[in-house]
């Protein structure tokens, strides 16, 4: 009865969702502050106020949110942690101000980033070439690579559990194939320079897409949002999921190339001509306003990011330097299993895959202050 395409399938597999009691979830990368104000009345207002609109069909094309976005990514240079307060809000460090104007016709929004990845890897992998991406990263690219049937060139880590970045471009010339990375990485939280994906992508393939997933940039140093100065085929994704505390919104986008975006669309409205839906765009227009509330949340994960390595290191284990949400660390003294039951059964939720090479890991989300005490304590006594 199936289709012989089922057998190329292997689905996605998310972070435990818990049905039967309430846990504090270390194990999704979900933001753990809500939304701006500003987002919960705005959407309220929309609710009460038009109604009949929800029996509508909304913007197909998303052009008030894209142009929102295009106004925050303006204003913060892509890295929240990173931006100064001012009397009017915020500003990006000098490093990260952008050397163009980024304009709506340069994004591209979609039902979260997860859905804008499948529609990339549609436009722009094919099957008669291998994808290059490294060994470890986020586990949704062999989820869509076995979906449309394009065959994929992994590339282990290095050591330090950075990108093998000589390997990776040797690998995509040899191909004549794209690339497609997370940058900070996921599940391992490291992160390329930005000068080193500039080297990357000079040397790679000038008519294939290179694609960075810019997931959890707002926690990072740099963004690669600048490169697309120099380089065309360059494509940027990323959401509202982490940084913007909104995993529950479901809006992802690119940031790329008007010609690009625009083949990402005709891909959309071969598929969903409606993707985003009405009250989704009223909640990231008005988190897009209300940046400096999440530059604040940012810079507090960050700041909790890196107490909770130094504990980790206290208690002698190893612990690889994220510029993510999140840290990915290993115990030495007992099985990364028997840490996570432990911690479960003291009402925590954390990350572990059974991936060889990366078993013995557990990948741990930033919380509050508080509920890192909570964890603390729970590893305190294991």
């Amino acid at each position: 009865m199936k289709s012989s395409r089922m057998d190329n399938l292997h689905p996605y597999v998310p972070g435990e969702q818990p049905k039967d009691r309430t846990y504090i979830k270390l194990n999704a990368n979900e933001n753990p502050y809500p939304p701006a104000p500003e987002v919960i009345k705005a959407v309220s207002d929309f609710v009460k106020t038009h109604p009949e609109r929800l029996g509508l069909y909304p913007d197909p094309d998303s052009f008030v949110l894209r142009t929102a976005i295009a106004k925050m990514l303006n204003r913060t240079g892509g890295v929240l942690a990173d931006c100064r307060s001012t009397g009017t809000g915020c500003e990006p460090a000098e490093k990260d101000m952008l050397p163009f104007t980024i304009t709506p016709e340069m994004i591209y929004c979609g039902n979260g980033s997860d859905e804008v990845l499948s529609f990339i890897f549609y436009a722009f992998f094919d099957s008669d070439r291998p994808l290059v991406l490294p060994e470890f990263t986020y586990s949704f690219y062999p989820v869509y690579a076995g979906f449309y049937a394009v065959p994929l060139d992994p590339v282990p880590l290095n050591s330090d559990w950075t990108l093998d970045t000589k390997t990776m471009t040797g690998r995509a010339c040899a191909h004549d194939s794209g690339t497609i990375f997370a940058n900070p990485n996921a599940p391992t939280g490291r992160m390329l320079s930005r000068d080193e994906v500039r080297q990357m992508i000079q040397k790679s393939p000038k008519d294939r897409v290179f694609v960075v997933d810019e997931a959890y940039a707002d926690f990072g140093t740099e963004s690669c949002i600048p490169l697309l100065a120099e380089f065309d085929n360059l494509v940027i994704v990323r959401t509202f999921s982490k940084s913007f505390c909104g995993a529950g919104l479901r809006l992802g986008y690119i940031v790329a190339a008007p010609d690009i975006v625009k083949t990402v669309t005709t891909v959309k409205n071969s598929l969903n001509h409606f993707p985003v839906d009405a009250v989704t765009q009223i909640a990231g227009k008005a988190a897009c306003e209300s940046v400096s509330y999440y530059v604040q949340c940012a810079k507090k994960i960050v700041e909790e990011r890196e107490k909770f390595s130094a504990f980790l290191k206290q208690k002698d284990w190893s612990v690889i330097p994220s510029c993510t949400n999140f840290i990915f660390t290993r115990p030495r003294a007992v099985s990364g299993k028997k840490v996570y039951e432990h911690i479960k059964q003291n009402g925590i939720l954390l990350r572990r895959f059974d991936t060889a090479g990366i078993e013995e890991y557990l990948r741990i989300t930033i919380g509050t202050a508080g509920q890192m005490s909570v964890l603390c304590s729970a590893l305190s006594n294991l």
